[in-house]
């Protein structure tokens, strides 16, 4: 970043990370194999979760946030400070895996979901019960253990008790507005909704402020930043987290597996009520109401991949795929202009503007 701040290339917080979070799970393998071996299992499965991928998002946004705000003063552990954003991936795991749950999806990352690797093992040892329900079961448990034992990261992690003190609002709040975003997500879905309105504050809950605004202001309290320089980076975590979550919707209906790790359209099959989704049946109400009619009755029961694939046509047809294309321009602009209003190193300026880039820039 620069001189002001400790030395850690953005392009090395991955690695770092994975690091951070294998020792962890090497620290709790003890405790845990006292428990039982159906246990240790288990909570393998979470440690092939946690480290088999990902980008690592959430921490590289919170050491982001605790880097370019630290100066020369700042008495915080840089080692400290890494294991505390690292614990952002163990609150991901718990998200993750509920949501699969939640959605009955069959792979994640290219891979079988928690819950179903649960039950594949389950039905080959011939156990009693239903495979599925012990699946989702331990599933929904070890999220939960994901859940605990993030707090544990973060509270152990070696950052300073004033430091907890100064982070400990955005904390609580990031984990609340997660949860919230998914029960709305859900509602979305179970009552039919068509409002744009609705699903940009699922996108505002579920995933910009979880995904970019909060571990900016994690990293930036721990580093102890004034008022005004949060402000700027949470504005700016607000816009781009929002635009990385219509790029997401745009890939949920047009993306390739080989990049998501999802089969082509999940998102309509699944039946998410998305900002693309809303904005494509509120076009074509207006100019072709038969075209409308299939996209209303198809999103979340269609299943074949003919099928999927006209109700992607008929989205794309709408004009709905080039006016998110300019939500995300736009607010990719508006997030950087947030960059303007406090005392950013050139340094810190350049490291924020490539990680939105990248955040919200077209992928095939």
């Amino acid at each position: 970043m620069s001189e002001r701040t400790p030395h850690l290339a953005v392009a090395d917080i991955p690695a770092a990370v994975e690091r951070e979070l294998e020792v962890f799970f090497q620290e709790n393998a003890a405790k845990i194999n006292q428990i039982g071996a159906p246990v240790a299992e288990a909570v393998g499965h979470l440690r092939d979760f946690v480290l088999g991928g990902g980008k690592r998002i959430r921490p590289t946004y919170g050491w982001v946030g605790y880097a370019a705000t630290a100066g020369k003063n700042c008495a915080e552990s840089p080692n400290a400070v890494l294991r505390a954003v690292s614990a952002l991936e163990l609150i991901q795991a718990c998200a993750l895996i509920h949501d699969d749950i939640i959605d009955a999806s069959d792979t994640r990352r290219g891979k079988p979901t928690v819950h179903r690797a649960i039950s594949a093992e389950h039905a080959n040892r011939s156990w009693h019960g239903d495979s599925d329900t012990y699946g989702e079961n331990v599933a929904i448990l070890i999220g939960d253990l994901a859940l605990a034992w993030g707090d544990d990261m973060w509270r152990y992690s070696g950052v300073s008790d004033e430091a907890l003190k100064r982070a400990a609002e955005p904390w609580r709040g990031m984990r609340a507005e997660v949860i919230g975003g998914q029960i709305l997500d859900i509602a979305l879905e179970a009552s039919g909704s068509e409002s744009v309105e609705l699903a940009d504050s699922v996108n505002r809950y579920k995933t910009a402020a979880y995904t970019v605004e909060r571990p900016l202001h994690l990293g930036a309290a721990l580093a102890g930043a004034g008022e005004e320089t949060i402000a700027a980076l949470r504005g700016y975590g607000r816009d781009i987290g929002i635009a990385f979550q219509l790029r997401d919707d745009l890939l949920g209906v047009f993306g390739d597996p080989a990049i998501t790790g999802k089969p082509a359209g999940d998102d309509l099959r699944e039946g998410k009520r998305t900002v693309l989704y809303a904005l494509a049946l509120r076009a074509a109400d207006d100019s072709d109401p038969a075209a409308a009619k299939k996209l209303r009755t198809g999103i979340g029961t269609a299943t074949d991949a003919d099928d999927i694939a006209e109700l992607a046509r008929i989205i794309e047809t709408t004009g709905a795929v080039d006016v998110t294309e300019d939500r995300i321009t736009r607010l990719t602009e508006s997030g950087l202009k947030h960059l303007e209003s406090a005392d950013f190193t050139a340094d810190a300026v350049e490291t924020l503007t490539a990680l939105a880039i990248k955040s919200t820039a077209r992928r095939k």
